[in-house]
């Protein structure tokens, strides 16, 4: 493969996400008794989490982004109990600190660094991770939200639109994530270079349900990426 550039996906790529997430809904619900107890009376957060579900089931034009879906699930749960706007914004600003306080796994960052020594890195991220209130945009040419963009992966837009950016057609840019659909399947339909990052034991084809379509490397860590990109020839994942 000439590889030219890497794109990255973040949650479960870069960190896990769902402690920090778990994390970030108790900061929530501990705001939320100290300053709107009527409010946290009523949604406890499991009635939390599933207010916010069905605002974003209610909601497909806000699909692509999650920032929005929970400041409508704050307004939904508070203005009815008698809060202002004023409150749903230091709610989610709450909510949000905790959000951005994640731990990295352990082969992330000096992955990064070595990456970033010989390739321009970039981010796609359905995500509203914050990377400067987390330290790593420093990592990074730029990162493509899909809140600020208007569309997630795995559109292809969405992925030609970090091409575009990085000047480089789209089979010289490697996307590297967790997801089957959205990063491997959604790169490879772009015409991009693809890197199924996966920590746990399914196989590429149980985890895939585009069976035609196969990442062109598959790692167990950052780590293994780098050694990989190391090598004179990147060979394709095995089957």
């Amino acid at each position: 493969m000439r590889i030219r550039a890497i794109t990255f996906d973040l949650d479960d790529t870069l960190w896990p996400i769902e402690p920090v997430m778990l994390r970030a809904e108790r900061q929530l619900d501990a705001w939320l008794r100290t300053n709107c107890p009527r409010t946290a009376a009523a949604y406890p957060v499991e009635a939390m989490r599933a207010l916010r579900n069905r605002v974003a089931d209610e909601n497909p034009q806000i699909a692509h982004d999650f920032s929005a879906q929970r400041r409508l699930s704050l307004r939904a749960a508070l203005l009815p109990h008698g809060y202002c706007d004023d409150h749903v914004d230091a709610a989610f600003a709450a909510f949000y600190a905790e959000r951005n306080r994640v731990e990295c796994y352990t082969d992330a960052l000096p992955a990064l660094t070595q990456l970033g020594t010989r390739y321009p890195l970039a981010v796609i991220t359905n995500g509203n991770a914050d990377l400067g209130a987390i330290g790593l945009a420093a990592h990074f040419r730029f990162t493509l939200h899909a809140s600020a963009f208007g569309t997630a992966k795995p559109a292809a837009d969405i992925f030609h639109a970090a091409c575009e950016r990085l000047e480089l057609a789209p089979d010289e840019v490697l996307h590297v994530g967790d997801d089957a659909e959205l990063d491997v399947i959604g790169a490879h339909r772009a015409g991009l270079r693809s890197v199924w990052l996966h920590r746990g034991a399914t196989s590429w084809t149980e985890a895939s349900r585009q069976s035609e379509v196969h990442p062109d490397l598959i790692v167990r860590n950052l780590a293994e990426l780098v050694d990989a990109l190391e090598e004179p020839v990147v060979r394709a994942a095995a089957r």
